[in-house]
């Protein structure tokens, strides 16, 4: 596996822990089945959250831009950054306890990932798949880049919405449609159009109408007035309009618009640019040049006023572009980029899936994947930054004029290659000048599979571990990172960088919201592993507002320390495959508390076994030839530890690690300590040396099998145990070095019938508990009776009478093989019809007065009863009380009557005894 290399911005936070846990207990799993187990860490040199991070803390330390560093200092200032991060990643994987490969670190702008860069970028070149084109990209004018789709957020605007821009002191509105009018050239007519932005006039280069619409046929062809420019512009006709939508007729602007550019490509219209990087207005039309895009918009709708072309603006709801990273509205410029021709890579990626060859869990994402690749988009891959890889593309100028764009690894490759290419002396050529633009960060980490193995060489790295075997990631990056590593593996080296893709959601705190910064509720795992005062809980939102990580609701105070042991198995037991995942950190001081209850259990034993002679057979697993010796107790603990593997091994292999850590939980709390530990007690105490041998010989097995269980889950933990616990053999240098529990060798354990048993046996214990507290009885004054016609579980009673007791809380018991005939002055619980489980109640409690308590409790019922039930019928009742408070009104009517309907049940009997 390669880790997906998290982004040197900062520190990890739960999202990545989520991502290091899963893939960490996968890891381990395999390598305990004797698999060779290669786990390539690294980080992400991330082009554009860095570069934004690290102005923003120039800005706020130095008060310095990068425009006044200058290129060269800036990119040293970043290194620096990367360095100090990068350290703190890594030390942070270390602390989760994941067992990368660290000596295989791989970062994204090392030297041999740079050369790897270059070559498949030449190979790309070289095969006619990128080319060089203007076209319409996501412009920040913060960020002054193009920025991929996955870093432009979509906010929706039901109406006007007044939002801060970066760059104006006032709120910019949006969400209003504004409609003027273009008027007829030759006519006395006018068209209506609407746009949800009246600057963008200046660059519109038509008007366009649907062909069918009789409103306007008569017009296509014919040509409207522009206002601001003083020319005419076409009306055209396209199916591209929607003649249901405003007043049918719509402007064209190619030069801002992805829509608009297509169409204009169409109608061969003209491009025109209206905006500079900063998104001020041009000289396209003089008078408005200088101004800032959205201050404009009231000039020029004051300008169609003096024109009598305005006709009024209404409400309009509305998807607003934004930068996810300075939250600037995203402008669609017309740019000089480089792009990769995908359509037929993209067709072998969508077929290795339908194929099988490729798997990609869960299933409900092959759909979506393969109508994103259908659609065929090409990637823009260039951006106008400082920081990253930069383009490998060389213009050359020749003496006559003409230029040539190529790629290659240096100027004076480039030199050769457009000699070559021209069949030109290098005494042609005036100039060779590389792009200053960098690569998309996802061009480089869409290489990171083979890269990491030596590619392009052929080294014995990339030959022994290449395809690897699994990548699991988070599903929102399926497209802009999954799709993309298959589609350049499939090109650059001819094979499927991996035949499994796990996917699991995106992280939410305890309420549900997505975990961010800008929200404050991003937690960092060392948080939780170690601590954290409520002072260490305050971040900074990009606003500068001082947040409090609340990680939800249910996190209003200091987060106490739970390890790492604690966390990882917190974030194995979520369902990730799940579109998003809530994740309540309180969880994870409970298993915190898992981890100190499987301590407890390990010292019981290790104490325990002190006091045993034959130390050599109680520590080795059971046989099954040692069968037929054992007890019922020990044969049902031993057919749930069947249990617990063979359902570890099926969910491993279906990657349902939630199940595994939940058939654990299940085993160690609810079979082992709560009804083994408990029944094998009077034994060890009180029983023969046989007895008290083969009980801690069972106990000893279920405790050694359940550590290498949990070991993928909880690494500290059970390699601490594993040392502390005696064996009769050697142990080795780690638990890691164990093999994993396998279902062939524990499918004789497995004890329908000892289950059977035992389950009944529960049963009478638990009603026997309950009889006890119901009536506040001590265990060493309780005395029991169990009818029964089922003489199996007689038999099963009887053998187990101290086991019984233990676990019933009861001093004395008796069995009564027969038709059900009560005590005296009992009470009694109907396990069912042939068996029913009685407590005596003569000569230990107060029958008159234990009447008189309940009588006195269900006066108190009743009059909450009636309380509550006049309410609820009160006069406008239903009008005035909110529908949630009337649902609790409910159910609290009706748990107030079924209590009390119990207590009179109480009663019935008690005075019938």
């Amino acid at each position: 596996m390669v880790l997906p290399p998290p982004n040197v911005t900062g520190t990890l936070h739960l999202g990545h822990a989520l991502t290091c846990s899963v893939q960490d207990a996968i890891a381990r799993w395999h390598q305990m089945q004797g698999a060779e187990v290669v786990f390539v860490p690294g980080c992400d040199h991330a082009g554009i959250a860095t570069q934004v991070v690290v102005e923003q803390h120039l800005w706020n330390t130095q008060a310095t831009t990068r425009h006044q560093l200058g290129r060269e200092r800036f990119v040293d200032e970043v290194w620096k950054w990367k360095k100090e991060k990068g350290n703190t990643i890594y030390e942070q994987m270390k602390r989760l306890g994941t067992t990368l490969d660290w000596h295989r670190a791989v970062f994204t702008m090392d030297q041999h990932m740079s050369d790897a860069v270059k070559e498949a970028f030449i190979q790309l070149f070289d095969c006619g798949l990128v080319y060089r084109k203007k076209a319409p990209v996501n412009w920040c004018c913060s960020l002054q880049s193009t920025i991929s789709d996955i870093e432009v957020e979509h906010t929706h605007l039901t109406g006007p919405s007044e939002l801060m821009v970066p760059g104006y002191k006032e709120p910019v509105t949006f969400g209003k449609m504004y409609d003027f009018a273009y008027k007829v050239v030759g006519l006395d007519e006018e068209l209506i159009v609407s746009t949800t932005r009246p600057e963008t006039v200046l660059g519109d280069t038509a008007i366009m109408v649907h062909p069918d619409d009789p409103r306007y046929s008569r017009f296509i062809g014919m040509s409207v007035f522009h206002p601001f420019r003083q020319e005419p512009i076409p009306i055209i006709e396209d199916e591209a309009v929607d003649p249901d939508f405003g007043t049918g007729v719509v402007k064209v602007t190619p030069g801002h618009s992805q829509e608009d550019f297509e169409v204009g490509l169409r109608h061969n219209l003209p491009q025109i640019t209206i905006f500079d990087e900063q998104g001020h207005l041009n000289d396209v039309v003089k008078e408005f040049k200088g101004l800032p895009r959205f201050a404009a918009r009231p000039v020029i709708t004051e300008a169609l006023k003096n024109l009598g072309l305005y006709r009024g603006c209404h409400p309009h709801p509305m998807m607003l572009p934004l930068c996810t990273r300075t939250h600037d509205v995203i402008e669609h410029m017309l740019k000089p980029q480089w792009f990769i021709r995908c359509s037929d890579m993209a067709t072998e990626a969508i077929k290795a899936v339908r194929t099988g060859e490729l798997q990609i869990h869960p299933d409900m994402h092959r759909r979506t994947w393969q109508e994103w690749l259908e659609s065929g988009r090409e990637w823009c891959v260039s951006r106008q930054l400082w920081w990253g890889h930069r383009v490998p593309a060389y213009c050359v100028t020749w003496r006559d004029g003409h230029q040539l764009w190529l790629a290659a690894h240096s100027e004076d490759d480039a030199r050769h290659r457009a000699m070559e290419r021209e069949g030109l002396p290098a005494s042609s050529i005036i100039s060779v000048t590389q792009d200053d633009d960098v690569l998309d960060t996802w061009f480089s980490s869409g290489l990171y599979p083979f890269v990491v193995f030596g590619w392009p060489q052929d080294t014995l790295e990339l030959r022994a571990h290449y395809p690897i075997t699994l990548l699991e990631t988070g599903h929102d990056i399926l497209f802009f990172w999954v799709a993309r590593m298959v589609m350049l593996a499939l090109k650059l080296t001819g094979e499927l960088p991996f035949k499994t893709v796990l996917l699991h959601g995106l992280i939410c705190d305890a309420d549900g919201h997505k975990m961010s910064k800008s929200r404050g509720n991003i937690v960092d795992p060392l948080h939780v592993i170690n601590g954290a005062a409520l002072e260490e809980l305050k971040i900074h939102s990009g606003s500068g507002q001082e947040l409090l990580k609340t990680g939800g609701s249910q996190m209003l105070a200091a987060i106490p320390e739970c390890g790492a042991d604690a966390l990882r198995f917190t974030l194995c037991s979520t369902n990730f495959k799940n579109q998003l995942l809530s994740v309540d950190i309180t969880r994870a001081e409970q298993n915190r508390f898992l981890c100190n209850k499987i301590w407890q259990t390990v010292r019981f034993l290790v104490s325990a076994l002190k006091r045993t002679q034959d130390k050599s057979r109680v520590t080795s697993l059971v046989l099954p030839q040692q069968r037929d010796e054992l007890a019922l107790m020990d044969r049902w603990i031993l057919s749930r530890l069947s249990v617990l593997v063979h359902s570890a091994s099926r969910h491993f292999e279906a990657y349902d690690l939630h199940l595994v850590t939940a058939a654990f939980t299940d085993f160690w709390y609810y079979n082992l300590c709560d009804v083994y530990l408990e029944s094998i007690k009077p034994t060890l105490k009180h029983g023969t040396d046989d007895a008290r041998t083969a009980i801690l010989q069972t106990l000893w097995t279920a405790v050694d099998v359940g550590l290498l269980v949990l070991s993928p889950f909880m690494p500290y933990l059970t390699e601490e145990l594993y040392h502390r616990l005696p064996r009769a053999e050697p142990s080795t240098k780690s638990i890691m070095q164990c093999s994993y529990p396998q279902p062939s060798e524990w499918s004789v354990w497995k004890d329908g019938k000892a289950e059977e048993l035992v389950t009944n046996l529960q049963h009478v214990a638990a009603a026997l508990r309950s009889l006890t507290a119901q009536y506040s009885i001590p265990s060493s004054k309780a005395q029991g009776s169990i009818v029964t016609t089922d003489t199996e579980l007689a038999a099963a009673l009887s053998e187990n009478m101290v086991v019984m007791k233990t676990l019933g809380h009861v001093g004395s018991l008796q069995v009564v093989v027969g038709p059900d005939s009560p005590p005296p002055a009992s009470a009694v619980v109907v396990i069912s019809h042939t068996t029913s489980v009685y407590l005596h109640l003569q000569n230990i409690v107060n029958i008159a007065a234990e009447i008189a308590r309940l009588h006195k409790k269900a006066r108190k019922l009743e009059k909450e009863l009636t309380k509550l039930t006049n309410r609820m019928t009160a006069h406008k009742y239903q009008e005035h009380t909110p529908d949630h408070k009337q649902e609790a009104h409910s159910e609290k009517v009706s748990s107030l009557k079924r209590e009390l309907a119990h207590i009179n049940n109480l009663i019935t009997h008690l005075e019938k005894t």
